[in-house]
């Protein structure tokens, strides 16, 4: 027999007998609650009502009689594995023989008593609910050690895609200003804008994906509420199937919030695709905001409203579970990424559904303040056909950067490397350097250590990948140094070259 304090220590326990004698049944009660188990029991017959018990009851351990009137304990033992396969169970019969308690141990009993013989009752409890609960502990360990792993693997292959989409993405930016400095028709101007903006805005998804992984914070903006969701339903009109409506409610030119454009855009494109989803028999989303006021702090709600299936409690407590799903081809993440950036601006996301009755999700963010009108932009100067050795392992974006110089009156230079730009220095000293830190055959450090010991004392323009940043402490003594973060606009990269040469005298 366990000790009392052994028995007491696994807690409350709800027992299931299986057992067609209440005297037997009762008997086994009072030895177990002698033995000092905090326990409660329930006692059934028959199939059906072992079935409520399994379901309602949810007991922590299983006693069954092995014989009984139109019901066995086999069939008990079938029932149980089929409902609640982890809950331990027990034969405890009189007329078990050597065989029949062979065949219950390979059939999944934790162990077997004789009735004439019930002192080995208590320790035999107290052994498979333990044993029961190790392997849950097990259990959970395994799946969250999965888990762990799984988020590993995309926080790897997030920084590798986000490193390769923002390369892809990066001509996107610098297009723009050669079309503008070769034509002055309106039409390539507004051409030329749509691209840029895609450009930018696909930078920010591809770092949204890395921060999502990493933790990190993205940089903010004042985002027009009604701009964004003219965005969202223009961005759906493609995904609409028939006989859905997607419809929104203006908040107003004035209601605005400091929030990263492409992450609060994304939350809104997922929780209306996943209501678009839910309608498979066509519906109305409706996406909406408005202010609110709560314990003295100003806040914006958004809804996302469908007429959909909706969901039952249990499906809306896992939700916002990593990898949890409904969809067959669905990864699990969408929820819990929408999660994640809500709550990185202080604010709160919630859902209020019900079968057949459609599902709202709320999304609660900070109120922001007005913010002041832009200054007026700074003037891009001339090049004057001041040379610029430009550095570039990537040859669309070295070929996009020299003709964007020479359309601005420099005189570039190209290098696909640190090697080939030393070379390069045989038909004159350039007024400027501009490279890349990710460039092989002599990287940054070394290439600028070699350039000042050639007699190189002029700017250089570094644009650093913020998966490799670059060490200062390696640089030669006296760098002009200016760096720009990839990815790199264009305007930005000129105005910084103008800055450069003007203070440094070019």
């Amino acid at each position: 027999m366990p000790h009392r304090a052994a028995a007491a220590a696994l807690g409350p326990l709800r027992i299931l007998l299986v057992e067609d004698s209440p005297e037997d049944a009762e008997l086994m009660s009072g030895q177990l609650l002698d033995a000092g188990f905090d326990a409660r029991f329930e006692r059934v017959d028959e199939r059906e009502a072992m079935a409520d018990a399994l379901a309602q009851f949810q007991p922590d351990i299983v006693l069954s009689d092995l014989t009984m009137p139109g019901f066995s304990g086999y069939d008990a033992l079938a029932m149980v594995q089929a409902y609640a396969p982890a809950t331990p169970f027990i034969f405890v019969s009189g007329t078990i023989g050597e065989d029949q308690a062979v065949q219950a141990l390979q059939q999944g009993a934790a162990d077997y008593i004789l009735k004439h013989h019930p002192v080995r009752l208590p320790s035999a409890v107290e052994r498979a609910v333990r044993l029961a609960r190790s392997e849950a502990d097990r259990d959970r360990a395994e799946r969250e050690l999965l888990r762990s792993q799984r988020l590993d693997m995309l926080a790897m292959l997030a920084a590798g895609l986000s490193h390769d989409l923002r390369n892809v993405l990066q001509p996107l930016l610098i297009v723009p200003d050669l079309l503008n400095a070769r034509s002055e028709d309106p039409k390539i101007r507004r051409l030329g804008e749509v691209i840029s903006e895609c450009g930018r805005r696909g930078h920010e998804m591809a770092d949204s994906m890395l921060q999502f992984v990493r933790g990190a914070r993205a940089n903010r903006e004042h985002v027009q509420l009604t701009e964004l969701f003219r965005a969202v339903k223009l961005l759906l009109q493609g995904s609409l199937p028939r006989g859905v409506e997607f419809e929104i409610e203006a908040p107003g030119e004035s209601l605005g919030i400091d929030v990263n454009y492409t992450e609060l855009q994304q939350t809104l494109l997922n929780l209306a695709l996943n209501a678009i989803q839910a309608m498979p028999n066509g519906g109305t989303v409706r996406l909406l905001a408005r202010a609110e006021q709560h314990e003295g702090q100003e806040f914006i709600c958004i809804e996302v409203a469908d007429t959909g299936v909706g969901m039952d409690a249990q499906t809306q407590a896992k939700l916002f579970t990593p990898f949890f799903t409904t969809k067959s081809a669905g990864t699990g993440l969408g929820l819990i990424s929408c999660k994640r950036i809500v709550e990185s601006y202080g604010g709160s996301i919630a859902v209020r559904s019900a079968p057949g009755a459609g599902t709202t999700f709320e999304v609660r963010l900070p109120l922001s303040p007005d913010v002041l009108p832009e200054e007026p932009g700074e003037v891009i100067a001339d090049g004057r056909g001041r040379r610029v050795l430009v550095v570039d392992g990537d040859v669309t974006r070295l070929t996009l950067l020299v003709n964007a110089f020479s359309g601005q009156g420099y005189a570039p230079v190209q290098a696909p490397d640190g090697a080939y730009a030393l070379r390069m220095l045989d038909a004159g000293m350039p007024d400027l350097v501009v490279l890349d830190t990710d460039i092989s055959l002599l990287p940054a450090g070394p290439l600028m250590r070699a350039l000042a010991e050639v007699g190189y004392e002029g700017p250089v323009i570094a644009l650093e990948s913020p998966a490799q940043p670059l060490n200062r402490a390696t640089l030669p003594v006296g760098t002009v140094l200016h760096v720009l973060a990839k990815p790199v606009e264009m305007r930005s990269l000129l105005l910084t070259a103008g800055r450069a040469l003007e203070s440094g005298g070019g």
